[in-house]
């Protein structure tokens, strides 16, 4: 029930969104966005610098990810003084949380002065940023013609800035280290508790990970899976339509959500005080100074095969987004054709970081993406879309 609220407030807040936007002046002497990423889409490098020089205003960008200030530096560095961009004074990058992204982007549409409001965005949850796309005309994409050969079709629209992966990762300490194989080993009692795993009603990609299990392909190869390690078909409850469901509900029953945060989670974990316990969090958390990394072992790392059947964890992408009323539209395709470059790509190059540019490849000792979207739960923003609200609704009763 208050998901469908939630759902009906987001309706009626895009609603207004798109009657400021309609009173709002498009940039660039009143041409419309599109016009202009049509336009920007077909200039090199030297074009778009030529026509970001005639823009004025600030230019800001939103991230949820704390690397763009990162990214930001790295791009005032290398085209500031051109631009005359400025981090001290004109340019900058701020790390929000996808929400907050996007009520500050809905506040800054409206307003009569739009000069300091945000003209590109980095978020991640692709079934949310399809509403918006669906639903407001808060955003456009832009594929810049630098990398349009190297972006893959399915990852240009919206473009995929990078992928992450959450893998399921387990404390390897002690004189009872365990070997899982099977995802349903996690659902049975010795695990009561011992699963590390953020909260959904927390963490939105959780959520995702979750409602990707009901996919009748995932719930598939879960009812496989359960007939491989239990030599029998499995049995649904009353309130489970699938495998999907089935291996949620047990799976929850075993989860310990008293931490907020991957990066807690991979630290705690690491610590020999939790031997034998596991957790699924963010690959790149094994690059913290407060993670011991030697002793935790990742599931998929072994020898280079998925030790879990039918999946070692989880991947989602992240999006470069144009905000269609931003003040330096050109400025922002010209940072998108940077972000997708090596050197824009650079503050996420560590493991567990790929970049939508297929010409990056990942760091070394990592196994490609590849590797990775053909042995985990990939996130389906179509599909998530689809039965976000039943699903959720779901979860949301197990745990409360």
């Amino acid at each position: 029930m208050k998901q469908r609220i939630f759902a009906l407030a987001l309706a009626l807040v895009m609603v207004v969104g798109i009657f400021a936007l309609a009173a709002c002046k498009p940039a660039d002497g009143g041409k419309d966005i599109s016009d202009l990423i049509a336009a920007g889409e077909k200039m090199t490098t030297e074009e778009l610098i030529a026509k970001a020089k005639e823009e004025t205003g600030d230019f800001v960008a939103y991230g949820n990810s704390s690397r763009i200030t990162n990214a930001m530096e790295g791009f005032v560095k290398k085209y500031g003084a051109e631009l005359g961009l400025d981090t001290k004074t004109n340019a900058k990058a701020d790390k929000q949380s996808d929400s907050a992204i996007y009520q500050l982007i809905l506040q800054e549409s409206g307003a009569a002065n739009n000069s300091k409001g945000a003209s590109m965005v980095l978020v991640q949850d692709g079934a949310t940023l399809s509403t918006y796309l669906n639903n407001t005309t808060l955003f456009d994409n832009f594929i810049p013609k630098k990398y349009a050969e190297s972006i893959g079709d399915t990852d240009k629209t919206p473009l995929v800035h990078q992928y992450i992966n959450k893998l399921f990762i387990w404390n390897n300490t002690g004189d009872n280290v365990p070997k899982f194989t099977n995802v349903w080993e996690l659902t049975e009692e010795q695990y009561k508790d011992k699963i590390f795993f953020k909260s959904p009603n927390l963490e939105q990609v959780n959520m995702n990970f979750l409602i990707m299990l009901t996919k009748e392909e995932w719930a598939q190869k879960l009812a496989d899976a359960y007939q491989t390690k239990y030599g029998k078909a499995i049995t649904l409850d009353n309130d489970c339509p699938n495998a999907g469901y089935q291996f949620i509900k047990a799976f929850l029953n075993n989860a310990n959500m008293s931490i907020e945060s991957d990066t807690t989670i991979a630290k705690d974990l690491s610590s020999e005080t939790n031997a034998g316990k596991i957790g699924l969090f963010v690959l790149s958390k094994l690059r913290d100074s407060s993670v011991l990394a030697d002793n935790l072992q990742v599931a998929a790392w072994e020898d280079k095969e998925v030790a879990i059947n039918p999946f070692a964890g989880f991947m989602y992408p992240l999006y470069c987004q144009m905000v269609t009323n931003g003040p330096r539209p050109y400025t922002a395709m010209l940072f998108i054709e940077y972000m997708m470059s090596e050197d824009g790509f650079a503050p996420w190059a560590s493991m567990g970081s790929y970049s939508g540019n297929a010409t990056i490849k990942e760091v070394e000792g990592d196994s490609p993406l590849s590797f990775w979207k053909a042995n985990l739960v990939v996130e389906d923003a179509t599909y998530i879309a689809s039965v976000k609200t039943d699903v959720s609704d779901f979860v949301k009763g197990l745990i409360g």
